[in-house]
């Protein structure tokens, strides 16, 4: 929800809190932890293929260069 569009890393991170610890009951970090555990082995079974990832990151970075974004979110200065 937060996660910058440019840092592809970040997004991971929303559904990984919505799914083991928002509105979750577990009894320790034992139990947190194996729910955790049993997240990343179905999002690893159910990943993207590479060339659908490479060609998201292409786009990405054609939009950006169209902006004139950099990767931190600053405009690239123009010469006047």
């Amino acid at each position: 929800m937060y996660a910058s569009w440019a840092n592809p890393i970040e997004a991971h991170f929303g559904p990984l809190r919505q799914f083991i610890v928002v509105n979750s009951n577990h009894r320790n970090h034992t139990a947190q932890t194996r729910a955790l555990h049993a997240y990343l082995r179905w999002r690893n079974a159910n990943a993207p293929h590479p060339d659908v990832l490479a060609a998201q990151r292409r786009e990405r970075a054609r939009i950006r260069s169209e902006k004139g974004i950099r990767w931190g979110g600053r405009p690239v200065a123009t010469a006047a």
